[in-house]
């Protein structure tokens, strides 16, 4: 406690009723005589104080500047200066450690910047894959409304496309693909209830290069028998017997011997009314199958379906889109629409001259819960190699790949393959709910776990293969404009009196 906290104050607040006048002088003089008192003892304190640290210093000996005075001392008389000193980021690397991750290379598409090197990051699967650094091109994209997933989705494919790679878009519930795909000269196929285009699902597609005649015969009939087989169990719900396959089978082939590229309406029509000439049961064998395809030409489905195709799906343009935000309350018709769409463009896809592509699906939780869809989706990312495409799956959390049918059916582990067969994961702002299950997953550190929910706008986790890094994507003012998905949320509304 210093001299300060000591001080001592004195003063007469109160007296006695009646004191005398001399009485009070003599308790004035007994108050200032204290107070000189404390002051005294105070100022003898600090003299002693500064007696004592003075003859501390002088009980010490110091070093000069120049150190001692004698060789074996070791120093010079001029003070130490350390001169600069630069170097490759090789050699610091050993030099400063376990600082930052040495990224990617500067060899792909930018993507932004890595938050935790200060560098840029780019990030291309083809590249990648070439390089040895990861074996699966896919990749699976998550976070909540409004982290900014889209926007990286969308940045990554347009900015692949001088690269020479095209984009499809299988399925666009929302429609936010289509100003996008206008935007780079691409196509986006609307379709929908009241519209004049119409999609004939048993078109040949594109002939890839290089097939010949016979070939190409087979691999449309091939085809043909698949689609119907595909939207046929996407209506029923079930997958078809062998007595529903035989029906299908004999009406297709009736239906291309009287026409060079039949229609939906033509199979329809001879899966009810066979000719029974050779089996009389096959208009009970079909029964089902033909109520279950009249929905596509005839039911609540019609509109689409039941007629020559009036939009072409064209594999040389940059991007091609299929615009579904017409018919995004009907599932039943946005799986039938994704089914054909699927079947355009692996007639593309088998092209060997096709060049690579991105495949892209948005709102990927809806699409998974049809099983027709679902193993297509398969299909695709186990040939992604052998097909050079990088399919992008997009989605709000990754326990939505848990919600794909029950524990032990063959829907849930297909869509746990999807996860499998993808080493890239990248993952955006995340609920606090779902960081147990996320880590689980993704086998997070805890470090890793506890910056989900704390990511900003536009920052994510990207997990390749066994490296992390997190980054902050960035975007042109053009690609905010294009790319931007709240312009409805931000609008001023005018009421006019």
């Amino acid at each position: 406690m210093g001299s300060r906290e000591k001080k001592l104050y004195s003063t007469v607040l109160v007296g006695r009723s009646g004191q005398h006048r001399r009485d009070r002088r003599a308790a004035r003089r007994a108050a200032s005589r204290a107070y000189a008192q404390d002051a005294a003892e105070r100022k003898a304190q600090a003299k002693a104080e500064a007696e004592a640290e003075k003859a501390e210093r002088a009980a010490v000996t110091y070093l000069p500047r120049s150190g001692e005075p004698d060789r074996a001392a070791l120093r010079a008389w001029r003070r130490f200066r350390l001169p600069a000193h630069q170097d490759t980021s090789a050699t610091l690397a050993g030099a400063y450690p376990f600082l930052a991750e040495g990224g990617l290379g500067g060899e792909g598409v930018f993507v932004g910047q890595d938050l935790y090197s200060g560098g840029s990051f780019v990030f291309d699967p083809w590249v990648l894959y070439q390089r040895g650094v990861i074996t699966a091109p896919n990749v699976v994209l998550a976070g909540i409304v409004g982290a900014g997933k889209s926007a990286l989705a969308k940045a990554l494919y347009t900015r692949s496309i001088p690269f020479g790679r095209r984009v499809y878009v299988p399925g666009d519930p929302k429609g936010e693909h289509t100003p996008v795909a206008k935007a780079v000269g691409g196509q986006a196929i609307v379709l929908g209830h009241g519209l004049s285009n119409r999609l004939n699902p048993l078109d040949a597609g594109r002939r890839p290069s290089g097939v010949s005649d016979v070939e190409w015969a087979s691999m449309v009939t091939a085809r043909r028998r698949d689609l119907i087989g595909a939207l046929t169990e996407t209506v029923l719900g079930r997958p078809l017997s062998p007595v529903e396959h035989t029906a299908v089978d004999i009406a297709l082939n009736a239906a291309v011997s009287s026409s060079e590229t039949p229609i939906l309406p033509m199979v329809v029509d001879r899966i009810l009314n066979p000719d029974t000439s050779s089996d009389p049961r096959l208009a009970e064998d079909g029964r089902i199958v033909g109520h279950a395809l009249r929905r596509l030409v005839a039911g609540d489905l019609a509109g689409i379906f039941d007629g020559p195709s009036t939009v072409a799906f064209d594999p040389d343009l940059p991007m091609v889109s299929l615009d579904l935000s017409r018919v995004a309350e009907n599932n039943a018709l946005i799986s039938v629409l994704m089914t054909c769409a699927s079947a355009w463009m692996e007639s593309a896809l088998l092209d060997p001259n096709g060049g690579q592509r991105w495949v892209v699906y948005d709102e990927a939780w809806q699409l998974m819960q049809h099983p027709a869809l679902l193993r297509r989706m398969d299909a695709h990312w186990r040939l992604a190699r052998y097909l050079g495409i990088a399919n992008m799956l997009i989605f709000h959390k990754l326990t939505d790949l848990d919600n794909v049918g029950d524990q032990g059916t063959a829907a849930h582990a297909l869509a746990s393959s999807l996860l499998a067969n993808a080493e890239t994961r990248i993952i955006y702002r995340q609920e606090s709910d779902q960081l147990g299950a996320t880590s689980a997953m993704l086998n997070l550190t805890g470090t890793e776990q506890r910056m989900l929910p704390q990511l900003g706008t536009g920052q994510g986790l990207w997990r390749i293969k066994d490296r992390s890094f997190v980054v902050q994507h960035q975007l042109h003012p053009d690609e905010l404009t294009i790319f931007d998905t709240t312009a409805r949320m931000r609008e001023i509304t005018r009421v006019t009196p």
